[in-house]
């Protein structure tokens, strides 16, 4: 492609050009694929703990509904009731088969509750927003150097796939960042959009990952090292 040709052109395309040393070489061309590779890694871990922290927090919601649909019982628990009903002086069978037929939904309750203890102590919202920030750092960084590696050695800029793609992906990042403070507040517009910017700031990444294999190909191709 253009991009491709163009990006890996013989030496002497900026031969009038300064002497960028190192990042002109395979050294300074392999570090955007290498960190963005690693970004992209970063933004899955940082996606599934916003997934994880976004179950833990709407967990108490189902517990609540969970709960309303258990029979009226006195004790600590379902299972104490039920205990308290049959050794009673004068047992009320139905009152025994009611409250065994709502087993099932304590349990999943005792389950939702252990799996919502297992989330918090993950510390998933800080953590979250510790690798969100880190990837928009770090994503933003070397979505500029990568250009400024090509124009360093070809003296110029091939638009493509591959440059429009990772221009498309810091718009989002971006975006979703912008969400935060509304989000912090409560708003569910901002989350949701927040989950939809980085679920498409993803996708793109995946597919522009797919458009600099080539690119990556003709370094190793037309460059030397260091």
């Amino acid at each position: 492609s253009l991009l491709a040709m163009g990006a890996f052109a013989p030496m002497s395309a900026n031969a009038a050009g300064p002497d960028w040393g190192i990042f002109e070489g395979r050294t300074g061309s392999l570090l955007h694929p290498v960190i963005m590779g690693g970004t992209f890694m970063l933004s899955v871990s940082a996606a599934l703990k916003g997934f994880q922290y976004r179950r833990q927090r709407t967990m108490g919601g189902e517990i609540s509904a969970l709960k309303k649909t258990l029979p009226a019982f006195s004790g600590s628990s379902l299972t104490a009731a039920i205990t308290a009903a049959e050794t009673a002086e004068e047992v009320d069978n139905a009152l025994i088969s009611k409250l065994k037929a709502a087993m099932p939904i304590q349990i999943q309750i005792d389950e939702l509750n252990a799996e919502r203890k297992e989330l918090s102590s993950k510390n998933l919202r800080d953590n979250h927003f510790a690798q969100g920030s880190l990837l928009a750092f770090i994503g933003t960084a070397f979505a500029i150097e990568g250009p400024l590696n090509t124009y360093a050695r070809a003296g110029k800029l091939f638009p493509g796939p591959h440059l429009y793609a990772g221009a498309g992906l810091v718009v989002l990042w971006a975006a979703a960042a912008a969400c935060v403070p509304a989000m912090q507040k409560g708003n569910d517009t901002a989350r949701s959009l927040h989950i939809a910017f980085n679920v498409s700031g993803m996708g793109l990444f995946a597919w522009q990952i797919t458009t600099g294999i080539p690119i990556l190909q003709k370094v190793v191709q037309f460059t030397k090292w260091p």
